[in-house]
């Protein structure tokens, strides 16, 4: 079942270019570029420069679950405010939230890192909480603010081009990044970061405002929080599709050891790690652009399925590489096969959900999803700890493979799924 929305086919777009003839997505999508690298370049210059001062894997991992934290504690409450705020507003004031973040981070540098060295590294976990708070009101509006700047049969294309433009922003950042980490330090890359977010900033002031759908019943606080979370659970197609990305993201977490890989195995530097970091985002543009011709559609939950298999094994072959160039290239195709199924899944949300809705379901997606990358960080930095390094993510990449077995067999409306309007 659709909700709110015609037979699929209709959304089968022959024009792959139509959603870039609007100027209020274009804007969306280069202001999300830009955020999306400030975002990439400051996971790395903040792993970088942790993991060099404290030599720890287990408080590299803390990163992660310093920021997952709050991002799961309001993630709820914030899909419900997107429902019933304007969501331009709050994308604006969580951008504020996070340019102030990212100059107080630049601010904490200054003086040959004096207030590191005096206050050690608590402030910097202070400062990430409070991203994680922003980042947890901004993405479920900017999912529905989307909804709202394009119209209904352009979602599929819309999706494929707003998850193509986070992915070369997930390439430039982490490039950028430890280029500049290398180059010019820790404080002045701070500064070009926070000069992205600002421009970003900018760019989403200029986009139309739109009004809210009224809402035909307005709930009480409890019962709306509730609602989001009833609907996911209700449709199998959704639940599995979000539960397949949880785990795999969970356990498949090689890119949160990369700064390890880097240095104790790969034995290379910042620019080394900024190629590591870049390539999932390679591979998956490239695999974006693809699909923006080649939409995965047809037998959508299936190919979801392999796409997740494939990005298991890659992971596994990583585990095992010592050299660089392999090591790019292992994580470059494991990006197309994440590109894959991130797509789809955008896609089944933009469906399958109500405009009424939207807020809230893209909070449970968040929950699902985007926390479990920092929880992922957690995992993988404990299990490095426990297990070893590369045991650690040979384990993690043979779990992701078992996740996708167990979703086959229980999650029938998932492996049936086509979102082409074909039986």
């Amino acid at each position: 079942m659709f909700v709110a929305c015609k037979n699929t086919s209709d959304y089968v777009q022959n024009d792959p270019y139509v959603s870039l003839k609007n100027r209020d997505f274009r804007l969306f999508a280069f202001a999300r570029l830009l955020i999306t690298i400030a975002t990439q370049m400051q996971g790395v210059i903040v792993g970088w420069q942790i993991l060099g001062y404290t030599k720890d894997p287990f408080l590299f991992g803390m990163i992660g679950l310093t920021e997952a934290i709050p991002f799961i504690s309001t993630a709820l409450f914030a899909g419900h405010v997107a429902d019933i705020i304007q969501r331009k507003r709050i994308i604006i004031i969580s951008a504020i939230i996070m340019n102030i973040a990212t100059f107080i981070l630049y601010l904490y540098t200054l003086n040959n890192d004096l207030f590191l060295h005096q206050y050690g590294i608590l402030p910097i976990y202070i400062i990430i909480f409070f991203t994680g708070i922003a980042r947890a009101f901004v993405a479920p509006a900017m999912f529905a603010f989307l909804s709202q700047i394009v119209p209904r049969e352009d979602y599929p294309n819309a999706t494929t081009w707003n998850s193509t433009a986070w992915q070369v922003g997930a390439i430039a950042g982490p490039a950028i990044g430890g280029f500049l980490f290398g180059i010019i330090g820790v404080g002045k890359s701070y500064l070009t970061d926070f000069i992205l977010t600002f421009i970003a900033l900018i760019l989403f002031s200029f986009i139309k405002a739109r009004p809210l759908l009224e809402r035909v019943k307005k709930e009480k606080l409890f019962t709306s929080l509730s609602q989001g979370i009833k609907f996911v659970f209700s449709d199998q197609a959704i639940l599995g599709a979000l539960s397949l990305d949880l785990f795999a993201v969970l356990f498949g977490g090689a890119v949160a050891l990369l700064p390890l890989f880097a240095k104790l195995v790969l034995k290379t530097g910042p620019i080394g790690l900024g190629m590591l970091r870049a390539a999932p985002s390679i591979g998956a543009v490239i695999m974006g652009a693809v699909m923006v011709y080649r939409p995965p559609f047809r037998n959508a939950g299936r190919n979801m399925l392999l796409a997740v298999i494939g990005y298991g094994i890659c992971i596994i072959l990583f585990a095992v590489s010592t050299n660089l160039i392999l090591s790019v290239f292992l994580l470059a195709v494991s990006g197309a096969f994440d590109s894959v199924s991130v797509i789809i899944r955008s896609t089944i949300l933009q469906l399958r959900t109500p405009d009424e809705m939207r807020g809230r379901v893209s909070s449970v997606n968040n929950i699902f999803i985007g926390s479990s990358n920092e929880i992922g960080e957690f995992e993988s930095g404990l299990m490095a700890r426990l297990m070893g390094l590369i045991p650690s993510v040979i384990f993690g990449g043979g779990m992701t493979i078992f996740v996708v077995g167990f979703t086959w067999i229980k999650a029938k409306a998932l492996r049936t799924l086509h979102l082409d309007g074909k039986k």
